[in-house]
């Protein structure tokens, strides 16, 4: 088995948070159930690995504002797989006690369309997440 990556996969993903404290709460929960492991822990920082690809929560002194704002140009939202719909609708149903909001639950699961089952969910700071099941037909 090759672990080199492949050239064009993600290096790293770094997202600035207003409160490294509370933003932790809830990545970790998160990153944790998809199955990163903790990768690196600093004063300002934290990072969970996934094979090749880490995620990076900063709490930087250069932030120019105390909230993420997905409609401004930049990141709207990290989509991750999820292996089935079982794991996405378990994944939707314990995130609000780790600081998740369900986003469009008048649609859930289906708020990207009838052939994508996915839960849309919103951290205390505004950075949107989208579980995504591999167990579908349609993954955009």
């Amino acid at each position: 088995m090759n672990d080199k990556p492949t050239t064009g996969t993600l290096h790293h993903v770094e997202i600035w948070v207003p409160d490294l404290q509370r933003a932790g709460v809830s990545w970790q929960w998160l990153l944790q159930a998809l199955g990163y492991t903790l990768f690196q822990d600093w004063s300002d920082g934290r990072s969970w690995r996934l094979g090749a690809t880490y995620l990076v929560l900063e709490q930087s002194p250069a932030l120019s504002a105390d909230r993420h704002d997905r409609c401004r140009p930049g990141l709207n939202h990290l989509a991750f797989h999820v292996e089935s719909r079982a794991l996405v609708d378990a994944l939707a149903e314990q995130a609000p006690a780790h600081g998740w909001t369900l986003m469009f639950p008048d649609r859930h699961p289906h708020a990207g369309g009838e052939q994508h089952y996915a839960a849309y969910l919103e951290d205390m700071d505004g950075f949107e997440v989208e579980l995504v099941a591999t167990d579908m037909t349609d993954q955009s």
